[in-house]
């Protein structure tokens, strides 16, 4: 019975179709998953093989920026005045190298990091991301590095980094032309893009910073194989990085050591000229400074020292300073009264030595004994005060500044530096906005001969100088004379400057009146007759004396007598060969007392250096500006304090 039961439980057909359906449903359930699998490999390795295969070539492949090399600035003759030199810098990834506290530790062992390295570190560490490497010392030295190849597998992160480190190789030569780079810091990379990072240096003043952009080049990359520890390998792609854009300067390196050498101890500023172009061709600023102490970061007591010298060497005198003119604007006054039509000329005007505005009774002297008939030749040659106080005062100051400002006076010459002042035109204008007192007439009279609220810089005293030489035509200044994008590169002239030519006058029996008695200067029975002395060529000038303090009532105040601080300022403008100029100067000397005796010998050695090829012969690297000036003696700290001086004093002396 049972048995009968068993067989009937037991059905072959029954069984063989379920194994069928198993049997299927297990096929399509791998068919399923290959199929899954398969489409899987497909799209990974064609629907996104791209994608794959360049992280995988990340992986191996590293981008490695290289820097470029900056841009060289020479001379007008081809000599290098700014190079770059070969250089090692020590950089961290902190995201590689762990705990800071505990690195900065074990590299102090091994390098000589000073305090200044580790606080930027530390800065650039808070605001940077982990992955982007930051500089922790830019100047590693030979021994240090071979030290540091030894412990490298202590250091993960850590790399020594070749580049081209900056170099000026007369130092304190150039420092207010060329100015000088700086490391990058935060401010640079918001003003140039997140990139510049990657640059070591970024100018800060001078040509450095007006051509920044031309002069660092731009970034390339190296496509660096690594191992699985990130070890390089081999290089095997590059995208070259640009050098950065050659600039030729129109100075000449050793005029600029001659006009150095002309100041001595003494300080001040001067400029030369092309009369012809604009071109500067020499341009000091004394004392000056050595521009190598910034390129890597100056250390605080380099920087306290400068700062805390009461000579103020970091002050760029031609570019950032200025003050009163004093006589040298007596040849643009001059030609001022003849062009607007208030003298001839021949026009004679008798001096008593003394002016006075109608109805007061204070007078207005002259410097020294200058009685009788005076002409415009003879105004300028014997600098007579007194024409000019007539001649201001008959003018009137609103046709006064508009003449002074036509010959370039009150606005920018152009030059490519970043800053430069403008300078003041005396203006009831510009005194209402400085001043609660209203104008008086006593102030015309004394910006005749360039007193009073006056700020003219050796820039625009330089280019007016020069506009009076060649024939009346005002050229912007400028220093960039031509550049090149790279070495195998044609040298070409720089674009158009944005301030453009104009005229002084279109009157040429006018300018030669005024050339003339600029001439009677130094070769007739002027001023300044003893720089004509065994001259070889024939000179063209104007001597200056700025007051820093005003006179009370009538009593005259010697320069000589006065504290060093206090002593008048000498200047002194000119041009020569008088007859066919090359060269217009713009020479001031602070604390000088008078021009005559002070400037006009120093114009007189710069114009022999460049007229008749007396130049010294510096080696590369010497120390070529004198700093020092006479025991006891203490600088003003600046021409803007000499300014607001004399614009304090003469406010009370115009009335």
């Amino acid at each position: 019975m049972m048995v009968r039961q068993q067989r009937r439980l037991r059905n072959p057909q029954v069984e063989a179709a379920r194994f069928r359906a198993r049997a299927l449903l297990g096929f399509v359930v791998v068919v399923l998953a290959f199929g899954g699998l398969a489409a899987w490999y497909f799209r990974l390795q064609v629907l996104e093989h791209s994608d794959y295969a360049r992280r995988s070539e990340a992986n191996r492949i590293k981008l490695r920026p290289v820097v470029p090399g900056r841009g060289l600035i020479y001379d007008r003759q081809g000599r290098i005045l700014a190079d770059n030199v070969p250089a090692y810098r020590l950089e961290v990834t902190p995201e590689d190298a762990g705990d800071t506290d505990a690195l900065l530790e074990g590299l102090s062992t091994i390098f000589a990091l000073a305090p200044e390295d580790i606080a930027g570190f530390r800065e650039e560490r808070r605001s940077n991301r982990g992955f982007r490497p930051i500089t922790l010392k830019l100047r590693v030295e030979e021994h240090e590095a071979a030290r540091f190849a030894v412990d490298r597998w202590r250091f993960p992160g850590v790399e020594i980094v070749p580049y081209l480190n900056r170099r000026y190789p007369y130092g304190q030569l150039f420092a207010h032309v060329i100015g000088y780079v700086g490391r990058t810091d935060g401010n640079d990379i918001e003003r140039y893009g997140r990139d510049h990072v990657l640059f070591p240096h970024t100018g800060r003043t001078g040509i450095e910073r007006s051509y920044e952009d031309q002069l660092r080049g731009s970034i390339g990359y190296e496509q660096v194989e690594t191992n699985v520890e990130g070890r390089a390998l081999a290089t095997v792609g590059r995208q070259p990085a640009t050098a950065g854009t050659d600039l030729r300067l129109s100075i000449d390196l050793k005029l600029q050591q001659a006009m150095v050498r002309a100041f001595g101890a003494l300080h001040g500023s001067a400029v030369a000229v092309d009369p012809a172009s604009g071109e500067v061709l020499g341009m000091v600023s004394l004392p000056s400074f050595d521009p190598n102490l910034f390129v890597n970061g100056i250390s605080h007591a380099d920087y306290r020292r400068l700062m805390d010298d009461p000579a103020k060497p970091l002050f760029n005198r031609n570019v950032l300073g200025g003050g009163p003119p004093g006589s040298t604007i007596k040849p643009f006054v001059a030609l001022a009264g003849v062009d607007s039509g208030m003298r001839t000329p021949e026009d004679k005007v008798f001096s008593t030595g003394e002016f006075f505005i109608p109805g007061q009774s204070r007078g207005y002297r002259d410097a020294g004994s200058s009685g009788g008939w005076v002409d415009l030749r003879d105004s300028i040659s014997r600098s007579i005060n007194y024409y000019y106080y007539k001649l201001a005062y008959e003018m009137g100051i609103a046709r006064f500044a508009e003449y002074m400002t036509r010959y370039g006076f009150g606005q920018p010459t152009g030059i490519d530096l970043v800053g430069e002042n403008p300078g003041v035109v005396p203006s009831p204008q510009w005194k209402a906005g400085h001043s609660p007192e209203p104008w008086y007439p006593g102030e015309t009279v004394i910006a005749g001969i360039g007193q009073g609220y006056w700020i003219a810089t050796a820039l625009q005293l330089a280019r007016g100088t020069a506009a009076i030489a060649n024939g009346g035509e005002l050229h912007p200044l400028r220093l960039v004379a031509s550049r090149r994008e790279g070495y195998d590169q044609p040298w070409q002239a720089p674009a158009a400057s944005g301030s453009g030519s104009g005229r002084i006058t279109d009157d040429a029996g006018h300018l030669r009146a005024v050339q003339e008695g600029m001439i009677a200067t130094i070769h007739g029975r002027g001023t300044a007759t003893a720089l004509a002395r065994d001259a070889e060529y024939t000179m063209a000038g104007k001597t200056g004396t700025a007051q820093r303090v005003g006179r009370r009532g009538n009593a005259r105040v010697d320069p000589r007598s006065l504290p060093y601080h206090l002593r008048h300022q000498a200047l002194f403008v000119g041009y020569a060969p008088a007859d066919d100029p090359t060269i217009a100067l713009a020479v001031t000397v602070e604390h000088g007392g008078y021009g005559g005796v002070t400037a006009a010998p120093i114009a007189r050695k710069i114009f022999d250096a460049w007229l008749l090829g007396k130049m010294p012969e510096l080696e590369e690297g010497e120390d070529a500006v004198v700093a020092g000036q006479p025991e006891g003696t203490a600088s003003n700290g600046g021409s803007r304090i000499a300014t607001a001086t004399v614009a304090a004093s003469v406010a009370g002396e115009g009335r």
